[in-house]
């Protein structure tokens, strides 16, 4: 009995090891995937900048600048 419990714990450390030595790891993004990541950080960058132009944001930001300017101490 226990000659075929180590063969079949070779055998699965065999398996074990051509699975290992046959799987090849994640080699980063294909070029496809780097187009598409470019082009959705381009449109993240035009929205942000759209947002930070609008009127609401710059009047925003000048009334924050001139608060912290005229703060006493």
């Amino acid at each position: 009995m226990q000659r075929a419990w180590s063969a079949v714990r070779r055998v699965w450390v065999d398996r074990r090891a051509r699975l290992v030595r046959t799987s090849r790891p994640d080699q980063g993004m294909t070029t496809s995937e780097y187009a598409v990541g470019t082009i959705a950080a381009c449109a993240f960058a035009a929205v942000l900048y759209k947002v930070v132009t609008s009127g609401a944001v710059l009047s925003a930001l000048q009334s924050l600048i001139k608060d912290a300017l005229d703060a006493k101490f």
